[in-house]
């Protein structure tokens, strides 16, 4: 086929384990060693695995300062009277739910308590960000803060993610494992957050800077912060939820950043992975947002290419050309008065 493959619709932590999209099965080969293989599982919002081709080595050639892999210490343990996701020690993968998350007045308090706990964690965690600690530690921290409030870490164990939290230091786009590689001075970081707390999810990001960061990455981690903020403004009941995707390239265009078109935002709430398919790019997808519907917003900027390759532990998503990737994200509430950000401290 000689047009280019639409784009494989992921929702952020989603890795290539499922996915979201409303397209048929295709098949398309890139040039050199990647490939890219994706199919189809159900119509409308389709489960997808796509299988990055392995071959290429996670250590880039060319770049002494480039992302590479630590060791990954074994998974934390849960304490047994922590409610835990119905995916946690399950053989069959996390279904995504048919419908939206619309919650009654229980079910807000309830994504306010989790969202609340989450922006707690994440801001906890970004005080820790300074060169010497390693993501593992941020990790052991987080997940501390996490059981010591009664919730569950949501991503441990999802698909098999083996650790507490995501975090996506320099070219990492989403996912990263943490692990005993150090943080640098001038590295940015990433850490994405989820709590499962009294049977709903609170979702939240933010890229945080280490040490003395270069103008440049300054100004990546900042549009991105924008790119969010502008998108949550425009959120309100009967609003097309694509105006998400337009607000957010127009904003990032006007800084020639590049906007991630393989990973998504998500509804949340009971479920880690509900519909609607939040497009963080120019889109012409039906839907519109709804009173009492929960979502997450979460562009991911880059400085480069827009197109990730997939590490050898199949979760790490890293920039092709190994250029700096931004991200931040919120849950919100659609209310009759507007958004909710449920993910403030």
């Amino acid at each position: 086929m000689a047009r280019p493959s639409p784009p494989r619709l992921l929702s952020s932590f989603l890795g290539d384990h499922l996915a979201f999209s409303a397209r048929p099965l295709l098949r398309s080969a890139a040039p050199g060693n990647r490939r890219v293989a994706y199919q189809a599982t159900r119509t409308l919002c389709n489960l997808v695995d796509i299988l990055f081709n392995r071959s290429r080595d996670d250590t880039p050639e060319n770049n002494p300062r480039c992302l590479c892999p630590g060791k990954v210490s074994p998974r934390l343990n849960v304490p047994d009277h922590i409610q835990k996701p119905p995916y946690v020690n399950s053989r069959q993968r996390p279904g995504v739910s048919n419908g939206p998350e619309i919650h009654d007045e229980k079910g807000i308090e309830c994504m306010r308590a989790s969202g609340k706990l989450a922006a707690q964690v994440l801001k906890f965690a970004g005080t820790l960000v300074k060169p010497g600690i390693t993501t593992d530690e941020i990790d052991k921290a987080v997940h501390q803060m996490i059981i010591d409030n009664g919730a569950y870490p949501s991503p441990l164990g999802y698909c098999g993610y083996p650790k507490s939290v995501c975090t996506s230091v320099n070219e990492c786009i989403c996912h990263g494992i943490p692990d005993s590689r150090p943080l640098e001075d001038g590295d940015i970081i990433n850490i994405d957050v989820t709590v499962y707390l009294n049977g709903y999810h609170g979702d939240t990001s933010a890229t945080f800077l280490c040490g003395d960061v270069d103008d440049e990455a300054k100004k990546l981690v900042q549009v991105t912060k924008e790119c969010l903020d502008k998108a949550i403004s425009i959120c309100a009941p009967g609003v097309e939820i694509k105006r998400i995707g337009r607000t957010i390239q127009d904003h990032a265009d006007k800084f020639k950043f590049g906007v991630v078109r393989h990973f998504v935002g998500h509804g949340v709430g009971k479920v880690f992975h509900a519909e609607p398919v939040v497009l963080h790019f120019r889109n012409n997808e039906w839907g519109r947002m709804m009173l009492n519907q929960t979502f997450t917003i979460e562009p991911m900027l880059t400085l480069g290419s827009i197109n990730p390759v997939m590490w050898s532990d199949d979760w790490t998503a890293v920039t092709e050309d190994g250029s700096l990737s931004a991200q931040f994200e919120h849950t919100i509430l659609i209310t009759k008065d507007g958004p909710e950000i449920l993910t403030l401290c």
